[in-house]
């Protein structure tokens, strides 16, 4: 009688299981490498959420046709990224807020209402894409950095603003 035998992870170099990415992962690699992570992470993480695939023979093959459109699809989304992070340095946004007499805000700017103020303009930008120094507490001018993915930044400049609403 004849055993069916179980496929098997390959094993990495430190002992992590080795898969296949499907799609871009932060921190971890770019869509279609062979990475190495720890088997909880793979097991419970990325394999469900269709972030990875076992790395089979047969995947393997499919992998090396899938590559070349992911490099065309990857640089067609790359210059896409290119011209929003020009257009981003080209906007100055002006975003309102309570403040006093003295120019002290009575709360704070942050990246959601940064974010709110370049979608007005529209420009599709998220407020995890946006990096400040801190939150800002007057009423000035600012600059700050937007990451629009594949290593490209763009410069953001903001004009925080005395809100002319009275209640």
């Amino acid at each position: 009688m004849a055993t069916k035998q179980r496929q098997q992870v390959r094993k990495g170099a430190h002992g992590g299981m080795q898969l296949v990415l499907t799609e871009d992962v932060q921190h971890l690699g770019k869509q279609g490498e062979l990475v190495e992570v720890k088997p909880g992470y793979g097991r419970n993480y990325l394999l469900p959420n269709g972030l990875a695939t076992v790395p089979t023979e047969h995947n393997l093959r499919l992998l090396e046709r899938y590559k070349q459109r992911v490099v065309q699809a990857r640089e067609a989304k790359i210059a896409d990224l290119k011209v929003l992070a020009e257009q981003i340095a080209r906007v100055t946004v002006q975003i309102e807020a309570n403040a006093n007499e003295e120019g002290h805000l009575y709360g704070s700017v942050g990246a959601p209402e940064v974010a709110k103020a370049l979608k007005s303009k529209n420009l599709n930008v998220e407020p995890d894409m946006i990096r400040l120094e801190g939150p800002i507490r007057e009423i000035a001018r600012y600059a700050g950095k937007i990451s629009v993915g594949y290593e490209s930044d763009a410069d953001v400049k903001g004009l925080v603003v005395r809100s002319t609403e009275k209640k």
